[in-house]
């Protein structure tokens, strides 16, 4: 590391922030369900998490060399375009951060990525067969696939059930969501850590510190690993929340079944070199899991703020970058603009946070007030109908229909029987 100029630290230094950001913003994508069930608690699920993720970074290098070596052409791409990048990159986490949205890191970096490489040399220098097949592609396929799959599974739960104790039941569920969450987990870091190696790769190649084509050495991957550790092991609380409480209420067979579909997606992405988002792939399979018991209600108003900002990822990270690039494209005072401008960005962004904070101690609350539920939408109604009953039979389907008490409703002693209206 004896040839790394002041600039390129810089880069390697603001790429492993923005694993640190990714950290805490994704771990709500293995942990939310399981924390909402109870399954684990909060502090625990996140150190759990953060362990498998520095574990899952040392087993594959196959998305790296995709971001690396594929996404944008290396030749003629200067440092500062990757530090541009990674600037819309954190600028985008942070923001959705604040409001609770779990928007895809992955995104947030393929746009920086993106944007900074147009302003830079223009069109010629982003691989476009390469952002269809294995960004845009997967980021449509992943929540559809890992979602059906999700819904199907937790169909399948309910069915080989139906004729257990309700409660033992919940145990053993309870203990294999545990261990699919630490799935999750795992398949995480062979995912989203790698995204990190692979542009600090990039960095080192554009720097001439390495020749193009190469794999990311020992120090970048141990790097990588332990900054995205971290960031988990802080907690993305906001997210958790929205992931856990805010699409729909888990039981800890749709936990189960979530988790499991999506650390199956993952693995086969990471596997194939595809750089899939594991946010939409763990939001498309809580909302499957949610649509797969009878009773059970996607709130449709958050997934709807959640797909707007998935469609807003890639544009808004590559306009900010593109922005970024050209003022550091100023020579060094831009540079050095720069990088004021996302220490104050991301300074005005926390100070935000801490005037409603959410912490391990009030992520399995709400902000909506009691008996504000939304009401059920056309595609949850469609598919309960077709949807076999939960565990325990006609009795806890009827239980399951019934509306919690709003506010100044006395808890009914009795509930009486009434057809499902999800």
């Amino acid at each position: 590391m004896e040839h790394l100029t002041l600039l390129l630290a810089i880069v390697i230094v603001t790429a492993l922030v923005f694993d640190f950001t990714n950290g805490f913003h994704d771990t709500a994508n293995a942990m939310a369900t399981t924390i909402s069930t109870g399954a684990l608690k909060p502090k625990t699920a996140v150190a759990m998490s953060a362990v498998l993720n520095l574990v899952g970074a040392f087993l594959s290098v196959e998305v790296a060399k995709t971001i690396s070596g594929g996404l944008i052409n290396e030749q003629g791409i200067r440092t500062e375009v990757i530090f541009a990048a990674l600037v819309g990159a954190i600028l985008w986490n942070l923001f959705t951060w604040l409001l609770g949205l779990p928007s895809s890191s992955s995104h947030a970096l393929f746009g920086g990525l993106i944007g900074a490489t147009l302003m830079s040399v223009g069109a010629s220098g982003v691989n476009g067969g390469v952002v269809v097949t294995k960004v845009l592609l997967p980021a449509l396929a992943a929540p559809l696939v890992a979602g059906l799959a999700a819904m199907l599974a937790t169909r399948l739960t309910y069915r080989i059930s139906r004729n257990t104790d309700e409660k033992s039941t919940a145990k053993g569920f309870r203990a294999g969501q545990i261990a699919s969450a630490g799935l999750v987990s795992l398949a995480h870091g062979t995912n989203d850590a790698q995204k990190t190696m692979g542009v600090i790769t990039l960095a080192l190649v554009t720097g001439g510190v390495l020749a193009p084509g190469s794999n990311p050495p020992m120090w970048v991957i141990v790097s990588a690993g332990v900054a995205i550790a971290l960031g988990t092991y802080l907690g993305g609380w906001r997210i958790i929340r929205t992931m856990g409480k805010g699409l729909t209420d888990l039981r800890p067979q749709q936990g189960f079944a979530a988790q499991t579909s999506a650390a199956t997606v993952i693995l086969a992405s990471s596997h194939l070199g595809f750089s899939l988002s594991t946010t939409q792939s763990c939001s498309g399979a809580v909302m499957g899991a949610g649509l797969g018991r009878k009773g059970g209600v996607v709130r449709w108003s958050t997934a709807t703020r959640m797909f707007i900002a998935w469609g807003l990822t890639l544009p808004a990270a590559g306009l900010v970058a593109a922005g970024a690039e050209f003022l550091t494209g100023q020579g060094p005072w831009g540079i050095g603009a720069t990088a004021a401008l996302l220490v104050a960005l991301s300074t005005v962004i926390w100070l935000a946070s801490r005037r409603q904070p959410v912490d391990h101690t009030n992520v399995n609350g709400t902000d909506e007030p009691t008996g504000a539920a939304e009401p059920p939408g056309v595609v949850t109604a469609a598919i309960a109908a077709v949807t076999p009953p939960p565990v325990g039979g006609p009795a806890s389907e009827i239980a399951a229909t019934i509306p919690a008490p709003g506010p100044g409703t006395a808890e009914p002693t009795a509930e009486p029987a009434r057809s499902a209206t999800v």
